[in-house]
């Protein structure tokens, strides 16, 4: 059966709130936080829908953006929408109608594809492409994105994927490796090893839990771009197949500011506090 679905877009869920301004006559005060509030805005817009391709066959569409009212450098927004190649408009009636006219791209190629091979199909299926864009956390002027796909195409199970994106918002770019540790690639990757298995997957078999190690595909965990942070840890995250097999799930592999000490950039370090 030819497999023509794919993840078209990535969108989000935010959750979002502030503390509840207290009435006062201090002007200064209310200034203050007027500029606050500006400094960093958060809004989304989520486009879903599904289209009736035969009587074997429905597919749905959903797709959720953030929207970031206040960021207006092209250069970090770009880079914020890098798999929504083609968005010239970063508002939010702009970022809707980019989606509205994604998912009726996607309708239509669907139906024009699945001509040749529709009737193979010998029982209803519900398929589907969906995305998310996450805001994770935003922190000394670090935005931590998550972006997650996901579909059914008519194999086995679903397929998904993660992608994690930290933007310096005060000097308005990604994070690259390169802009927290200088750690040589060879020994970072032989502390990813070493780590592998301080998150568990959660996969069981007959004989209990399964560790991470044991289904591995790869001889060198690669350092990749795929990474985000917190106070303890630098964290690397691998979407199925990607160093492991499928019933290992995503992995997460933590790596120790303490492990890392000696290496870290200086801003980095200050601006997150660690010690």
């Amino acid at each position: 059966m030819k497999n023509t679905i794919a993840v078209l877009a990535v969108s989000s869920f935010l959750a979002f709130s502030a503390c509840k301004k207290k009435e006062n006559n201090n002007i200064s005060s209310d200034k203050s936080e007027i500029q606050q509030s500006e400094k960093f805005v958060v809004d989304s817009v989520k486009v879903s829908d599904s289209s009736k391709i035969a009587d074997s066959l429905t597919v749905g569409f959903t797709s959720k953006l953030l929207v970031f009212p206040t960021l207006k450098d092209q250069k970090l927004l770009d880079s914020i929408y890098f798999l929504n190649q083609g968005i010239k408009d970063f508002s939010k009636k702009g970022l809707e109608a980019y989606l509205d006219n994604e998912k009726n791209a996607y309708f239509k190629s669907i139906k024009n594809d699945s001509k040749d091979w529709i009737s193979d199909i010998s029982y209803a299926q519900n398929w589907y492409t969906s995305s998310h864009m996450n805001l994770i956390s935003n922190d000394n002027d670090y935005m931590h994105i998550e972006y997650v796909g996901s579909s059914y195409e008519g194999g086995a199970h679903d397929n998904y994927g993660f992608s994690e994106r930290v933007f310096d918002l005060k000097n308005k770019e990604k994070m690259e490796l390169k802009n927290i540790t200088s750690m040589p690639k060879a020994k970072l990757e032989a502390l990813l090893m070493k780590n592998i298995n301080k998150v568990n997957s959660g996969t069981t078999d007959s004989e209990g839990d399964v560790k991470n190690s044991e289904m591995l595909l790869v001889e060198v965990i690669p350092a990749t771009n795929n990474f985000y942070f917190d106070q303890k840890n630098l964290y690397f995250h691998y979407s199925p197949y990607e160093i492991a097999a499928f019933a290992a799930g995503d992995i997460v592999i933590p790596v120790s500011w303490d492990e890392l000490k000696g290496t870290l950039n200086t801003e980095f370090k200050e601006r997150m506090k660690i010690k």
